[in-house]
């Protein structure tokens, strides 16, 4: 055999068994073709640079760098051991290589949040299963693995047809790819697809609704967010991790509100929220006098937003921006105020945060029509928050924690009762 062709062959056999590594690519490193082609490393192979702890500003373990690879030393568990990259990717293709000890268990999540009430990773972000299937009964006390939790699915949602799946067995190295386009979403596992899905389709909400997730309200709905990996107790080891963003879509343009039904909207709380005979959606207070919300059944970061409200009754409500309900009716975000006479409408009150963070000038409280409809615009890109009322400024600051929010766009009904607000011609543009 000549030289060439057993090479190739030695390459084969060994991206067979245990990737691609060592056949012309030094690990934890990118070629020429690679880099023209915008990939980018997220492990230099020496240090834990541009990694931290979940909700954390620093990486505190059970997290190393050993032998060029990032290795999960086994301390972590349900409630800790998580760590995130310092950027966020919206649209990319994500590559890596993993191994894990016998029995182990871990798993590569993205579009993670880190916000107050949210306290794990992965209520927030979906989840590409990384588990020793054959030992883990053996190692965990004869817990037999249901479907969903087995390796190279999409954790609690989406799984492979696992009699065609390639698995190399606990201490070998398999590569696994994510690919996130807009919303098309690919799992692989050395070379071959195991899961692919469209998240956000009216399937993805179903499956949702009927499973783990039933409860997480935020769970898999931002667009952006964090790459994190997991210790759960189990050494495990990654390597060569790298990714190239993809583009994202067109913006679009469309009304929130279809004028008949409640239809890609959710309510939170008892207060009832429907359609009058003339188009308009209604919010008035309930028998409870506690506060109600009805928010975007989809996540808008950065958008511009024209709405019409009409308080008869009282008034007090609001329009809340990249807003998540981590449970209950407890809704973590800014909200731009709608308020009777004399109470800011138009400016800008962070919910269980730092209250207000701009109220207007007492000269521009007489441009509000109670009991007349107004007109409201909401312009939010990246940090910086304008709003106008009838086509007045009302606020125009720029906050850094406003810049790292996602979520949904919530209108309020404020508690305390006797409150009824009419709103129309929900158009929003996404920037």
């Amino acid at each position: 055999m000549k030289l060439k062709t057993l090479l190739l062959a030695v390459c084969t056999l060994t991206a067979t068994a245990t990737v691609i590594s060592g056949c012309g690519r030094k690990p934890n490193t990118l070629t020429s073709a690679e880099k023209a082609d915008g990939w980018q490393l997220l492990f230099d192979g020496e240090t834990l640079d541009g990694w931290r702890d979940y909700n954390g500003d620093s990486l505190t373990g059970p997290w190393s760098a050993v032998d060029g690879t990032i290795m999960a030393e086994g301390s972590g568990s349900d409630s800790n051991g998580y760590i995130v990259t310092d950027r966020e990717y919206a649209n990319f293709h994500l590559k890596w290589e993993w191994k894990i000890s016998k029995g182990g268990n871990s798993g590569m999540m993205y579009h993670v949040v880190e916000r107050p009430g949210f306290d794990v990773p992965y209520i927030t972000g979906p989840e590409y299963q990384l588990i020793d299937d054959d030992n883990f009964a053996e190692m965990n006390d004869g817990y037999q693995l249901e479907p969903w939790q087995r390796c190279a699915v999409d954790y609690a949602m989406y799984v492979p047809d696992f009699e065609t799946r390639k698995l190399n067995p606990y201490g070998e190295w398999n590569e696994s790819e994510i690919i996130f386009d807009n919303g098309h979403v690919t799992y692989i596992l050395n070379g071959q697809v195991t899961v692919e899905f469209d998240a956000w389709s009216e399937d993805w909400f179903a499956r949702k609704a009927a499973g783990k997730w039933a409860d997480c309200t935020e769970y898999g709905m931002s667009r952006t967010g964090h790459i994190c990996l997991q210790d759960h107790g189990y050494p495990a080891w990654f390597r060569n991790i790298r990714i190239k963003e993809l583009p994202a879509s067109e913006p679009v343009e469309k009304d929130l509100f279809n004028g008949k039904d409640l239809t890609g909207w959710i309510v939170y709380g008892t207060d009832p929220w429907y359609v009058d005979e003339e188009g308009c959606l209604v919010c008035e207070s309930g028998t409870d006098n506690t506060y109600g919300y009805l928010g975007t059944s989809e996540y808008y970061d950065n958008f511009d937003l024209t709405l019409e409200f009409l308080q008869e009754s009282a008034g007090n409500s609001g329009v809340f921006v990249r807003s998540v309900v981590p449970h209950g009716v407890t809704v973590s975000g800014w909200q731009v105020e709608v308020a009777p006479p004399g109470c800011d409408t138009g400016g800008v009150y962070e919910s269980y945060g730092r209250g207000w963070l701009y109220q207007i000038p007492d000269e521009k409280e007489n441009i509000l029509k109670y009991g007349e409809w107004n007109t409201m615009r909401i312009r939010l890109e990246g940090d910086h928050l304008q709003s106008w009322l009838n086509g007045e400024p009302m606020t125009d600051i720029q906050d850094e924690k406003i810049g790292k929010g996602h979520g949904r766009i919530c209108l309020q009904i404020h508690d305390g009762g006797g409150i009824k607000v009419r709103w129309r011609n929900l158009h929003i543009k996404t920037l």
